[in-house]
């Protein structure tokens, strides 16, 4: 649903870049591994929080 506030894994917040990081990706067209690099994402279980990350609001909201 949402995007998680800390990474399951080692608990590092990456719920604040989530928003930027969808921007660029989706239309600016950037790499993922480009993107997350900027943004300082460098552990492999943050990075698989945004990557894998499917947003599922939009879709859900209305049936509530």
């Amino acid at each position: 649903m949402m995007v998680p506030v800390r990474c399951f894994t080692c608990g590092k917040v990456v719920g604040e870049h989530w928003e930027e990081f969808k921007e660029r990706t989706k239309e600016n067209d950037e790499s993922a591994e480009i993107v997350l690099d900027d943004l300082g994402i460098e552990r492999p279980c943050c990075r698989r929080m945004l990557v894998s990350h499917k947003d599922l609001v939009d879709i859900v909201s209305p049936y509530q």
